[in-house]
């Protein structure tokens, strides 16, 4: 834990992720009736789907940040470069749950999604593009960090174990990364009466990152062993 002291930069990517969860929230129209507020409360699923997503984000760039502690040109701008795509991607990111939610309240009939949100077929590829970009390019830059680390394992002295460590993170993001890729390609490229399909490209990460994560705990356990 090469990063126990906060620098400059991560305090200010932290203040960027706190905005952008800050701005979920008063993105919800304040109620002024009963009925209001309890339409309202329909976001609820849509406000914690997207926070959670963002507090994804944040910890990778947290947990790289206090493993390697950097503080150069390169560290500045890749977390800058993340922090203006995290106050640019939060309103996408908010109106793809809500939308999300909105449509799994249709189908179930469960009080989910406010309703609120009027969408033709042809604006759902649209949105799934460039919600799909900025998950990509957050990733990218996730990568990006740990590469420029990885680079640096010389210098920091990382032991096998922590270079094993850094090459799962860069495999971890890639993986999550390929999932962006899928979904803005199918969307861009599919009918628009098939759009709907570009969501499903994320459904694949729920069994592949613990599968992954499994297959390099093992390995990690095994270079573990060998240097005692």
């Amino acid at each position: 834990m090469r990063g126990l002291e906060m620098t400059r930069i991560e305090t200010f990517t932290d203040a960027a992720f706190a905005f952008a969860l800050t701005l979920l929230v008063i993105s919800f129209d304040p109620p002024t009736t009963a009925s209001a507020m309890l339409a309202s409360l329909r976001d609820a699923p849509a406000f914690l789907l997207s926070g959670t997503m963002l507090m994804m984000f944040w910890w990778g760039h947290h947990q790289w940040s206090r493993r390697f502690g950097l503080d150069d040109a390169p560290t500045f701008v890749l977390s800058c470069v993340l922090v203006f795509t995290v106050l640019i991607y939060v309103y996408p990111l908010r109106f793809m749950f809500g939308m999300m939610m909105t449509w799994i309240g249709r189908l179930s009939g469960l009080p989910l999604g406010s309703g609120e949100l009027r969408l033709s077929i042809e604006d759902v590829g649209t949105v799934f593009v460039v919600y799909g970009t900025g998950f990509v390019f957050m990733c990218v830059t996730l990568v990006l960090l740990n590469l420029h680390a990885w680079r640096q394992r010389n210098a920091l002295q990382l032991t096998p174990c922590e270079r094993h460590d850094t090459i799962s993170e860069i495999g971890a993001w890639v993986i999550v990364m390929a999932a962006g890729l899928l979904s803005v390609a199918t969307a861009a490229l599919t009918p628009p009466h098939l759009a709907g399909l570009a969501g499903w490209a994320y459904a694949p990460l729920g069994p592949v990152m613990p599968v992954f994560s499994a297959w390099r705990g093992r390995s990690r356990a095994r270079i573990a062993a060998a240097v005692g």
